[in-house]
């Protein structure tokens, strides 16, 4: 059974940049992806990477100022936010679909496990 524990996130000015981590335990070599959830809005997908990590799709509204990663020999998969806005503001998730392939997905419904997700909020 697959476990993801996000952490990283806290409170930071428009223009800072935060690194966020997700630790999985289990079967952990398969494609993980990000996704955040703002109040009063649905969860939406932020940055995905390939089991390999040879592959990674972002979200257009944050293509060019976040990077996502992974380290397969420490289990981690990160996010790295640079240049944050206050619509950054959610709570980020990361989440694995339990697939191993190139090819990404960027539904919520495609993702099986998900973690308990970290605040991310970002001030003006």
């Amino acid at each position: 059974q697959v476990q993801l524990v996000e952490s990283g996130g806290g409170l930071v000015q428009a223009g800072g940049s935060l690194r966020l981590s997700c630790a999985s335990s289990g079967r952990t070599l398969t494609n993980m992806a990000w996704f955040r959830q703002a109040p009063g809005k649905e969860r939406e997908f932020v940055a995905a990477i390939s089991w390999s990590g040879g592959n990674t799709v972002y979200a257009d509204s944050v293509k060019g100022r976040f990077t996502i990663a992974r380290d397969n020999a420490k289990n981690g998969v990160y996010l790295q936010m640079n240049s944050l806005k206050p619509e950054d503001t959610a709570i980020y998730y990361c989440a694995t679909d339990g697939r191993r392939t190139w090819g990404l997905r960027d539904r919520v419904y495609d993702y099986d496990v998900w973690g308990q997700g970290t605040q991310v909020t970002v001030s003006s």
